[in-house]
């Protein structure tokens, strides 16, 4: 589900409400609960075919990336963006991961730890995490603005 700004209160009013008072962290809740699926990345053994692929099947521009996207190719129209890179040997590397856009990637990761995930691979500007129950997924800092 995508929050947009103005459900945000009625969302942490509703969390309020299911959490005995003095339990609930309504800071920590507003640093991850905008968090909106930002981008579903796809490493691959063979880039170029699996560029064509995303792009006749979803009929959308695979484009080089900017230098802070990192490598490969990404859409850059459209919600969420789509990205492709080499497979290498990284915690990102091994199969396709959603990444969530969040407003503070460090508060985000101490939340992850808080409530039974992992952090893989911490970062400044993205981070591999496992959930609960050991599903990989991505946290990425929300663009300035958004």
């Amino acid at each position: 589900m995508l929050v947009g700004k103005e459900d945000l209160d009625e969302l942490i009013a509703e969390a309020r409400s299911r959490v005995p008072k003095g339990d609930l962290d309504v800071d920590s809740v507003r640093a991850v609960s905008r968090s909106a699926l930002s981008l579903i990345e796809f490493p691959a053994d063979d880039p170029e075919r699996a560029r064509r692929f995303w792009t006749e099947l979803l009929g959308v521009a695979l484009k080089d990336r900017q230098p802070s996207e990192g490598e490969g190719w990404q859409t850059h129209s459209g919600a969420p963006a789509v990205g492709i890179h080499e497979r290498g040997l990284g915690p990102g590397d091994s199969f396709s991961l959603p990444y969530f856009a969040v407003i503070d990637i460090a508060e985000a990761l101490e939340r992850v730890e808080a409530l039974g995930g992992s952090v893989v691979h911490p970062g400044e500007r993205w981070a591999i995490c496992r959930d609960s129950e050991g599903s990989p997924f991505g946290l990425t800092r929300e663009s300035p603005g958004a």
